[in-house]
């Protein structure tokens, strides 16, 4: 997919570039993202460098992630991260992460709503799932006010530092948001033998 840019009332979302490095270094110094999500711990500047020049690239040119910087403004600082990964044909997975000092302004929300938009009106995306270990009450926040619904608890689900940890699941549908589905759903009917 050709890298896009997305913009909210108060954001403006773009693929990761080389020149971000520098922000995306300092930002996930923060040791509740580094504890709370996928990325390296400890966090050196050759993550950095590889994520922002090879891994985001890849990602879109791939169509495997599609990965957002967001900044206040075209011209703003960095204030959070959002990516989208593919996990099976129109299954797709969203992660975000937000910048220490931005957190509490309803930026991580905002982002989330574009990105999952975007998710269902042009990758084509007929579930997007959220996870989160179990723990992780910002993440889970953010998710639910999206409109993500939570699914519950899988067991063992995150792998970090040689621990398999339980992991928290929702869900979010392009109906969820008003949005027509790219498929048809045909929901399990409560209390079928």
């Amino acid at each position: 997919m050709e890298p896009t840019t997305l913009h909210t009332a108060r954001l403006y979302l773009r693929p990761f570039v080389p020149s971000d490095e520098e922000e995306v270094y300092a930002a996930v110094q923060d040791p509740d993202i580094q504890r709370w999500t996928m990325v390296p711990s400890p966090y050196e500047r050759e993550h950095a460098h590889g994520f922002v020049s090879e891994s985001v690239p890849d990602g879109w040119r791939e169509d495997t992630a599609y990965s957002f910087a967001v900044r206040l403004g075209q011209d703003g600082p960095l204030v959070a991260a959002v990516g989208v990964h593919v996990r099976g044909p129109g299954m797709y997975e969203i992660g975000y992460w937000a910048a220490k000092e931005h957190r509490g302004n309803g930026y991580m929300v905002e982002a989330v709503a574009a990105v999952s938009r975007w998710a269902f009106t042009e990758v084509g995306a007929v579930r997007l799932e959220w996870r989160a270990e179990v723990g992780n009450a910002g993440s889970r926040a953010v998710a639910e006010k999206t409109g993500f619904r939570f699914e519950g608890v899988l067991r063992a689900a995150v792998h970090r530092a040689g621990t398999a940890r339980d992991s928290w699941v929702g869900s979010l549908l392009p109906s969820d948001l008003g949005l027509t589905p790219s498929l048809p759903y045909l929901p399990a009917v409560s209390g079928a033998a």
